[in-house]
């Protein structure tokens, strides 16, 4: 390895109490036995020092793509690679986990294997769309080192105007409050939008992100243009010997001011003798009591999903959470799974005719108003979309009853076919 560049205004940053990326990248400079990953990470802390002392950043796009695809990639060539030329192409792989993130010990140790092999030996599990990110390759090595990965069964994840990797919560496995089979819907519609996840044709990005309740731990309201959300619509199930368990335990203010107080429909209530009463007409399915008290209260038994669409961050118009598309939709039967594969085709092939270039689901939603959207999907406006009527200025409320009126009309004709 040429002689170790002085890093100066990086070391500042391994001073305080939380740990440092740049102690990382000097492990793997001063201690990798590989000499050419100890050199890469030499470079590339050269190149970091250097742009902090310019306050520029040098790195520029490109293209790279191995055989037969045409995303999953995001070049990396430095516009300072005669200075620090080991790091001269620094290109990311991004490569779809395991659904619900499930590996073993020896997937990750090949995994590990592999790239340092043809890689930096830095990774990140996992980035911002899911993929676990192989950082720093050269562009002939990403051919070798995606081949070898491909061989024992790991495939690329999404990167551009394309479908993105997709995202689910651990899911029943491990969380009793799950709704849903979260790594059977994910695997589903991954495996229908393959060629929209490696061939880049759409306007932008679409995302999907699947969490088994509301507690939505992988962030879907606000992160994915489809997110399937785990619920139930019957009763929820209430312990009574539990409750007063956590009654006796915890004690009657306790459960009052943070459990009762913190319901915000206010449909619960503790009685005297400390078993617990549930409005369910007015559960929100917030989950906070669930969370609160996990064995005293469950979901009920009739479950399924809520599907929104359109949830993204900023970009033209803003931050925006997923708009609720079906209230409820069971999934049980592979009838089911078609019916949700099918929404999501609707969905993306409409977006793809009429969204603008570089617009999310979600903004071309905003641009052309939620009714156009759902005609032009084939789903029915239902009033359980619209939460709060009398207040939303997207909702005209001259004719409200003759509409409402209609639309039982209709349900209750649609349910006697039935």
């Amino acid at each position: 390895m040429a002689d170790k560049h002085k890093t100066p205004m990086l070391d500042e940053l391994e001073h305080g109490p939380w740990p440092s990326f740049i102690s990382g990248f000097k492990r793997l400079r001063d201690q990798h036995p590989n000499e050419r990953i100890s050199g890469m990470a030499n470079s590339l802390l050269g190149q970091l020092e250097h742009s902090y002392e310019t306050r520029k950043g040098y790195w520029k796009g490109g293209t790279v793509s191995v055989f037969g695809y045409g995303s999953g990639i995001i070049p990396r060539f430095s516009e300072v690679g005669d200075a620090f030329p080991e790091s001269k192409e620094f290109h990311t792989l991004r490569v779809q986990p395991p659904a619900g993130n499930y590996y073993t010990t020896d997937m990750l140790r090949q995994l590990g294997e592999s790239w340092e092999k043809h890689g930096s030996g830095l990774q990140t599990f996992h980035g911002q769309t899911g993929n676990i990110m192989f950082i720093g390759s050269t562009t002939e090595n990403t051919q070798h080192f995606f081949d070898e990965i491909n061989e024992y069964g790991w495939d690329l994840g999404g990167a551009g105007p394309c479908v993105r990797t997709g995202m689910c919560c651990v899911g029943a496995a491990r969380c009793e409050q799950s709704n849903i089979d979260e790594i059977k819907i994910h695997r589903t519609l991954l495996n229908n939008f393959t060629d929209d996840v490696h061939r880049p044709a759409l306007p932008y990005k679409f995302k999907f992100k699947v969490s088994g309740c509301p507690n939505d731990c992988v962030n879907s309201i606000e992160r994915a243009d489809c997110a399937i959300i785990g619920t139930w619509r019957d009763d929820m199930k209430v312990d009574q010997d539990e409750v007063k368990d956590f009654v006796e335990t915890k004690g009657r203010k306790y459960v009052i001011d943070n459990v009762i107080t913190r319901c915000p429909t206010n449909c619960l209530s503790l009685n005297d003798d400390d078993t617990l009463e549930v409005d369910n007409r007015n559960c929100v399915k917030c989950m906070h009591c669930l969370n609160v008290m996990p064995k005293a209260l469950s979901p009920g038994d009739d479950k399924g999903a809520t599907i929104l669409m359109g949830g993204k961050r900023t970009l033209k118009v803003g931050d925006l959470m997923g708009t609720v598309i079906i209230p409820f939709m069971k999934l049980d039967t592979e009838e089911d799974y078609e019916k949700l594969t099918e929404l999501a085709e609707e969905t993306i092939d409409f977006w793809a005719e009429n969204g603008l270039e570089h617009e999310r689901c979600g903004e071309m939603i905003e641009r052309i108003g939620l009714v156009n959207f759902l005609d032009g999907i084939g789903v029915d406006v239902d009033p359980n979309m619209v939460a709060d009527p009398t207040t939303s200025s997207y909702v005209r409320m001259d004719g409200w009853d003759d509409e409402a009126e209609k639309w039982f009309k209709d349900k209750l004709q649609s349910s006697a076919k039935a």
